[in-house]
């Protein structure tokens, strides 16, 4: 590929395009870190998204950028990307979004994107163009993650309710609405740190086959930081029908409970960051809910949502993938 062909026109457009994904993961994502505060009442919906927004942003000053690295590097070959490959995944993850969050299913807008990089490096270059290992990992954490949260957040709160026998229960939902704000504000963080950086790889990708000076070394500043400003405007503004789905109608929370769904999702997503894989916050915080729902009881959980939720999350890569090849046509014909 002839990396001097991507006009700054073309270059400029693209950013534009991947920060627009970002918001709509901030948007479509903002469930993942308010809906269980929101749910037992601890916080307002505003004050909640808020919250959640200003954690999002903080975790630029945490974690490292090894999920962009994931990303940026090891899902398809930088050296086969062009900018019809950069816009169709954009696509494919955009148009997945739009169709999840609209029927309020809590899909993953990090699988979107992988799928859309996926289907559009196909498209481009057939099965050559993958880093096969790398995309073994992300396959596998579609599973890992969510039993990772499901046992995180049903192992605490098994631990807690084991350390409140004969505490009042006013007195224990007085403190767990306390501690909620710091469950939610360690999940916010996880969140921000492992979504924003999935933007920030695909914009990295963008720079290396524009062969931008000095993007092959490190991210530039200005992509770190404009990413982590337009994920956390997503979640100002809230995707409240998805909010609905996560905070009540898998299972009824309780503060406990929210704490314990966070503080396990939260686990969860800070080890993904340190290891530098891209998880799904939606997947990670729907296992904790449902891991502390069935401590209570089986039957307290509606797994026949929590069955459709599953399939939306198996036809995230396939679908996004699907959308993102026919965008790279279309691209193709179009420019």
């Amino acid at each position: 590929m002839d990396t001097l062909h991507i006009s700054l026109t073309t270059l400029v457009l693209l950013v534009g395009l991947a920060l627009i994904f970002d918001f709509m993961n901030g948007f479509h994502d903002a469930a993942n870190s308010i809906a269980t505060v929101v749910s037992t009442g601890v916080l307002k919906p505003h004050h909640a998204v808020a919250f959640a927004a200003f954690f999002n942003f903080v975790a630029l000053f945490i974690f490292h950028l090894k999920v962009a690295a994931t990303v940026g590097k090891g899902i398809i070959d930088p050296g086969l990307v062009d900018h019809y490959v950069i816009f169709a995944a954009l696509i494919g993850a955009i148009a997945w979004n739009v169709i999840t969050w609209y029927f309020g299913i809590p899909s993953s807008s990090s699988h979107a994107l992988i799928g859309g990089i996926v289907g559009a490096g196909l498209a481009s270059a057939g099965p050559a163009a993958l880093a096969g290992s790398e995309i073994l990992y992300v396959v596998a954490f579609i599973v890992i993650s969510p039993l990772m949260g499901f046992f995180l957040g049903g192992l605490l709160m098994l631990i807690v309710s084991w350390m409140m026998v004969g505490v009042k229960p006013l007195k224990v939902d007085k403190w767990f609405r306390r501690l909620q704000l710091v469950s939610a504000g360690l999940y916010s963080l996880g969140h921000g740190g492992n979504d924003a950086q999935k933007t920030i790889g695909i914009i990295w990708l963008l720079l290396i086959a524009a062969n931008v000076p000095g993007a092959r070394e490190e991210v530039p500043a200005w992509v770190v930081i404009s990413c982590y400003v337009a994920i956390a405007l997503g979640t100002m503004f809230g995707g409240w029908r998805i909010v609905k789905t996560m905070g009540q109608k898998i299972t009824k929370l309780k503060p406990v409970g929210g704490f314990c769904a966070e503080s396990g999702g939260a686990l969860t997503l800070f080890l993904a960051a340190i290891l530098g894989i891209p998880v799904s916050t939606t997947h990670t915080i729907t296992g904790a809910i449902v891991g502390v729902g069935t401590t209570r009881k089986f039957s307290a959980v509606r797994w026949g949502l929590a069955g459709n939720i599953v399939w939306a999350w198996i036809l995230t890569i396939p679908a996004s993938a699907l959308v993102a090849a026919g965008a790279w046509w279309v691209g193709k014909a179009l420019f």
